[in-house]
């Protein structure tokens, strides 16, 4: 990775900090640190199914994924979430709590999973998807494991299938429920 250095354009040199190499300027000290950037998605329901877009951008191309996308410099996390949803499936939401965060060392993202649902906008394809589509629980796609992609590929993949696993769970646990009155 060297490269030149973003505080004073010296070379970069490979140091071992941490017991990891990491990229230090012999100069000014400084080091680039290597850390994932934060991505927001957000598993939304609308009108009782689940919104997924057909991804137009790796990782995953032309896979069915829930509206997710990188955090931006002045965004929280959850407002980074409501933004992508908008930019992707035209909906805006509003967040009913976290699901998970989701990493892997040999990943450099960092995916903060949300349970959300519609308040308004039209359901369309955004920016970054080709379509967008509501699903029924029994009705989520099958979608091929991509053994020939990449490991963010793969592991982006992983984290798809076992969010919607939760969200499919969660709503027949929920549809299951008999209420009676006396």
């Amino acid at each position: 990775m060297n490269g030149y250095c973003s505080r004073c354009a010296a070379p970069m040199a490979t140091a071992i900090l941490g017991g990891k190499e990491r990229n230090q300027c012999p100069d000014c000290g400084f080091v680039a640190w290597r850390n994932p950037a934060p991505v927001g998605l957000a598993l939304i329901e609308h009108e009782g199914k689940l919104v997924l877009i057909r991804r137009n951008e790796d990782p995953l191309a032309t896979y069915w994924a829930p509206p997710a996308g990188y955090v931006e410099c002045g965004e929280s996390v959850p407002e980074a979430v409501k933004r992508e949803a908008h930019e992707e499936c035209g909906l805006d939401i509003v967040l009913d709590g976290l699901v998970d965060v989701c990493s892997q060392a040999d990943v450099e993202v960092l995916i903060v999973v949300y349970r959300a649902h519609s308040i308004g906008g039209i359901l369309k394809a955004g920016d970054d998807a080709s379509e967008v589509g509501l699903f029924r629980p029994q009705d989520l796609p099958v979608q091929a494991y991509p053994a020939t992609g990449t490991v963010t590929d793969q592991w982006f993949y992983r984290v798809i299938e076992d969010t919607i696993a939760r969200w499919r769970d969660r709503v027949q646990d929920n549809s299951t429920v008999r209420r009676t009155e006396k």
